[in-house]
């Protein structure tokens, strides 16, 4: 019989993250998947720490490096599942992410996609910060382009159906294909929420993501390509738009590198509230400012280590802290 899920892993030398990865994926309560990894063209030891599995549920394939799209796409040509979902090769997952999203979607007919909530790690699999829960059900679809609330694209679990129906993800994009892959169901059909902190995003300097200016890019041609094809009040527009200033700034703030981060934070900052002036009220702009600030006061050596003291010490007073960190516990073990 097929497996109920095909989990998809596509993975750029990644052996040193990988085998916590596939750990949190092998102790699913859920165990009627099967996990596909893509190796897209590593030169590490990626291959050779997956197939030292004995796990007959693990599949690997190898392929020229030709981006984590094109990855994407070839786990898909080769899954089986009746639901398929991503993990990048250094995310976890709390060990009942596909039961709870399965079921979501099982009570869901109609609905093309689950997705839960994420909290941010460390290079060491530390607890950084959680993302705001979002609550959006049913259609989605504005609340996807205001801000893509599902965060990355270890998250959502899809029907196959669906995907197959709107097709696989975007190589002509550099960046951001996992939002436009989500605005494209989100326009068809309903999505539905695992109220629960289930996605653990690991934050690393020099990762993928952290190639601001390409990714800014991506973006903005996501929300041009939104904007033409259907009615988009202006509102929402200067939203969405703002909300990528945003990202980039954080983006810079946390991932980036060079002399020119403190500048390029302050003008992606500017942009952002520029477009969306109510955006100044919100905590999250209020705390990019705030770490802004603290970087034009301090010397270049400290930037860094600042950054992630602050980013630690808004995850120590979140409300969610506890929640998030009793969920670490059996991924760390």
């Amino acid at each position: 019989m097929p497996p109920l899920v095909s989990v998809i892993v596509p993975v750029y030398n990644a052996e040193t993250t990988l085998p916590a990865t596939i750990e949190s994926i092998r102790r699913q309560t859920l165990t009627q998947f099967e996990l596909i990894v893509i190796d897209d063209g590593s030169t590490d030891g990626t291959v050779e720490c997956v197939q030292r599995l004995q796990d007959p549920r693990v599949r690997v394939f190898s392929y020229p490096n030709e981006g984590l799209a094109a990855a994407r796409n070839r786990g898909i040509e080769q899954s089986r599942g009746e639901f398929v979902t991503f993990i990048d090769g250094d995310d976890l997952w709390t060990p009942d992410k596909l039961e709870r999203q399965v079921a979501r979607l099982q009570r869901r007919p109609d609905a093309a996609a689950a997705y839960s909530w994420t909290a941010f790690i460390d290079d060491r699999g530390k607890f950084l910060f959680a993302k705001e829960p979002s609550w959006s059900e049913g259609d989605v679809y504005s609340e996807l382009l205001r801000e893509c609330f599902v965060a990355s694209g270890s998250n959502v679990l899809v029907r196959r159906s669906s995907v197959d129906s709107v097709g696989a993800f975007d190589t002509t994009l550099a960046a951001a294909q996992d939002w436009e892959f989500c605005l494209r169901l989100a326009a068809r059909w309903p999505f539905v929420v695992v109220p629960q902190y289930q996605i653990l995003y690991r934050i690393r300097e020099g990762s993928l993501s952290a190639n601001a200016e390409r990714c800014e890019q991506a973006c903005l041609t996501i929300c041009q390509r939104a904007f033409s094809a259907n009615a988009v009040p202006a509102r929402l527009r200067q939203e969405s738009l703002s909300n990528v200033k945003q990202y980039i700034a954080f983006l810079h703030l946390t991932r980036a590198a060079g002399p020119d981060l403190r500048a390029q934070v302050g003008r992606k900052l500017a942009e952002c509230v520029r477009l969306y002036p109510p955006t100044l009220a919100t905590r999250k702009t209020l705390l990019l400012l705030v770490a802004w600030s603290l970087l034009r006061c301090s010397p270049r050596r400290l930037w860094r280590p600042l950054v992630a003291g602050l980013l630690r010490s808004y995850g120590r007073v979140s409300r969610i802290r506890r929640e998030v960190r009793e969920l670490l516990l059996p991924v760390a073990d």
